[in-house]
């Protein structure tokens, strides 16, 4: 019986209707327990199935002890199987699913974001790559910028060299936009045939007021002839937004070989190549001929010494830039004045230039200032120039109060300095 039953569990015996009838009222209508073995008809397939225990009934003291087993106890109960499929349970885990499309979705929102930008203000980006362009007849260069958080000092407004890197960048700028630049960094294609290159050689800037962080200036730039063999060149500094002239410069540029250093005239070629950009118009600013005086160590009042370029104010002719000359000749200038006046206008004149190996020192003296204690403007006079002597620039500077109430620092400026 017990071999018979467990053939049963493993292999299932076809029946037809009749021997299952004839059978069911053998062992009867209900589940039938034949000593541990639990037969129940199959309602599917037709087939007797049979759950076999296969170990011998126990014993207690002696005597067999009938097992019953408990109803309902089939076949699928004894094996572990999968639940049915349904639609819910196919589908993916729904947090992992939420999570990548937050994802595509927040990153669909930047980069729509980025395409899409525009400013909150119209005026804080009016030439957003600083290109500029060319205006007024193809004769005027005019170029944006937006004055950076730190291009500003301590009074929150932009600083003179900030200005002058403007002016020098729109320069450039200009001969590269009206095809004149060369090989060379300013210099069209017959200079770089002949080795010359502009210099400047004076240079006069006024300032009627400085921008601050977040404006947006707008610098327009021409050049005119100077005599025969020189060339002038003008800016002029605007609120781009309401018009208003913020600064006002004038230069004075010479040809030199770039090999000799030695002055030159402007070859034919040259001329050719330069003198249809020429405008023919006036000074932006009235020219000051009055001489810049020449200091000394018994005429200085104040003297900054061991100045030296570092590798970043070295420009691409291996010479400091002009616009290092301003920061330098600012060190000797008495801090008391810098603290309570602001500069409104700059007088230069470059004699020769300086190199990486340069030693330098900045002389400055204190003229035009009568009583400290009155509110006027002061006029210094500078020198730049090696410790062995030989002159860089020349300068003068006015400076005007900024307010009444920075103005009683002024009596904090020593007689002398060192």
């Amino acid at each position: 019986m017990v071999a018979t039953a467990a053939t049963f569990s493993f292999f299932s015996i076809t029946s037809s209707p009749d021997s299952i009838d004839s059978k069911n009222k053998k062992l009867g209508n209900g589940s039938t327990n034949l000593g541990g073995i639990k037969l129940k008809p199959s309602a599917s397939s037709g087939s007797l199935q049979v759950k076999a225990n296969a170990q011998a009934p126990p014993k207690i003291n002696g005597t067999t002890v009938v097992m019953t087993p408990v109803e309902g106890f089939t076949s699928e109960d004894a094996a572990s199987s999968p639940p049915p499929r349904t639609f819910i349970n196919q589908l993916p885990d729904w947090s992992m699913l939420l999570a990548a499309i937050t994802t595509i979705f927040l990153a669909a929102e930047k980069q729509w974001m980025m395409l899409d930008w525009k400013p909150r203000r119209p005026d804080m980006l009016i030439d957003p790559f600083g290109i500029g362009r060319i205006v007024q007849d193809g004769l005027v260069f005019r170029q944006n910028f937006s004055i950076r958080s730190y291009e500003i000092g301590a009074d929150r407004t932009a600083s003179i060299e900030t200005l002058m890197n403007h002016l020098q960048e729109t320069a450039i700028n200009h001969c590269k936009s009206a095809g004149l630049l060369g090989d060379g960094f300013g210099a069209t294609p017959g200079m770089c045939k002949k080795n010359l290159i502009w210099v400047v050689t004076r240079m006069q800037v006024v300032v009627d007021r400085y921008p601050t962080w977040g404006d947006v200036v707008q610098v327009d730039t021409w050049v005119s002839a100077s005599g025969k063999n020189g060339m002038r060149r003008d800016w002029l500094v605007s609120n781009s937004k309401t018009g208003e002239i913020l600064t006002r410069a004038s230069s004075v540029w010479v040809m030199i070989n770039k090999l000799t250093r030695r002055l030159s005239k402007i070859p034919e070629e040259v001329r050719g190549e330069i003198e249809p950009h020429f405008m023919n118009s006036d000074p932006v600013v009235a020219e000051d001929n009055r001489k810049l005086v020449k200091l000394d160590d018994s005429t200085a009042q104040y003297v900054r010494k061991g100045l030296t370029p570092r590798w970043n104010d070295l420009d691409v002719n291996q010479h400091v830039n002009n616009v290092k000359y301003v920061g330098w000749i600012l060190e000797s200038t008495p801090l008391g004045i810098v603290e309570s006046h602001e500069l409104c206008s700059m007088t230069l004149e470059y004699r020769r230039e300086c190199g990486r190996d340069s030693v330098l020192q900045s002389l400055t003296a204190v003229s035009g200032v009568g009583n400290l204690g009155n509110m006027g403007e002061i006029e210094c006079q500078h020198l730049l120039q090696l410790e062995e002597g030989s002159e860089i620039v020349r300068g003068r500077t006015q400076w005007r109060p900024k307010n009444a109430k920075s103005f009683g620092k002024m009596d904090q400026v020593p007689a002398q300095g060192a």
